[in-house]
């Protein structure tokens, strides 16, 4: 095998990314690399919704609490950190698992953009979702022959997305494939979570209120002490709308508001970001028995690379 296989999950905030990759990380051997762009900045726990030592269950977790708030970071140091964390977990016999709802850093160590760039047609999806899968396969095979032999007819959405591929770009989604595995060293399984939108903007909701309470006001109270105000650990939702109680523009109540108002976009965000640039698998976390066809498909991936 000559390239090591990763297990990615990603998805918007609230989503149950943690709880998730910890439970697949404790099934197949896994180390945690965290794909959060906020979590590498100490002090900044409550309102990164950070992984906790009791939360993580014994399972490693990486490039978290990395840096100082007033600390710079960026993705080409994320990206060069990763690729070191991904060989040091394989070279000591684990699965490496790169979980986060970054989308660039994400993006960044797996792929070159070539094929991240080809956008979504999201009529053109439409136009395909009501055929069968076996209709889709047969489309398949007359442009792009070569992925039609590697899809499954059980997986709708990847066959989905390399006619789709085809119809955006008249370039064949295995050749574009090709084009971003000679670049990395690594086989990625992307893995994406989802909930009915309602739903997910409910659990963000409840979320911040319990963040609130677990001390979120006082954490970005000692932040805003520091006196910072232009780095990105500032900058950060969960923070920038406290200060602006801190400043005396808004009221307590106002600035949580705002803080549920932008948290509810910024995972709109994440979405359009992985539909659109990356391959993904995506689960719909309210489905039962949803954890036990993610480990399907992990574990078909998995021996798939020969890992067991």
């Amino acid at each position: 095998m000559s390239k090591i296989p990763i297990i990615v999950i990603v998805g918007p905030t609230a989503v149950g990314k943690t709880a998730l990759s910890i439970e697949m990380a404790q099934k197949f051997g896994g180390e945690i690399i965290s794909g959060d762009s906020m979590q590498v900045y100490r002090g900044l726990d409550i309102g990164t919704a950070k992984v906790t030592e009791e939360e993580m269950a014994g399972i490693p977790h990486y490039l978290i609490d990395i840096r100082e708030p007033e600390e710079p970071y960026d993705v080409s140091e994320f990206k060069q950190e990763t690729h070191r964390l991904i060989h040091q977990i394989w070279q000591a016999g684990k699965v490496p698992f790169l979980v986060g709802g970054t989308g660039l850093y994400v993006q960044s160590v797996l792929f070159d953009y070539t094929f991240s760039e080809v956008a979504s047609d999201v009529g053109y999806r439409d136009s395909l979702s009501g055929k069968s899968s076996e209709t889709l396969l047969e489309m398949l095979h007359e442009v792009d022959p070569e992925s039609a032999a590697k899809l499954h007819a059980n997986n709708p959405r990847r066959i989905i997305r390399a006619l789709e591929v085809y119809h955006l770009s008249g370039k064949k989604f295995s050749e574009l494939q090709n084009q971003e595995q000679q670049s990395s060293t690594f086989d990625p399984l992307l893995i994406g979570l989802d909930r009915d939108r309602a739903d997910l903007y409910e659990r963000i909701n409840l979320r911040v209120d319990i963040m609130m309470e677990q001390g979120l006001l006082a954490e970005a109270r000692r932040l805003y002490d520091t006196g910072l105000r232009d780095v990105p650990a500032v900058r950060g939702i969960g923070y920038k709308e406290l200060f602006t109680q801190f400043d005396g523009e808004m009221s307590l109540d106002d600035s949580v508001e705002l803080l549920k108002r932008n948290s509810r976009r910024f995972a709109k965000r994440q979405l359009t970001w992985f539909r659109n640039r990356m391959d993904v698998t995506w689960f719909d976390t309210n489905e039962t028995g949803v954890n036990g066809a993610i480990t399907s498909e992990i574990t078909q991936f998995l021996a798939t690379n020969r890992v067991f």
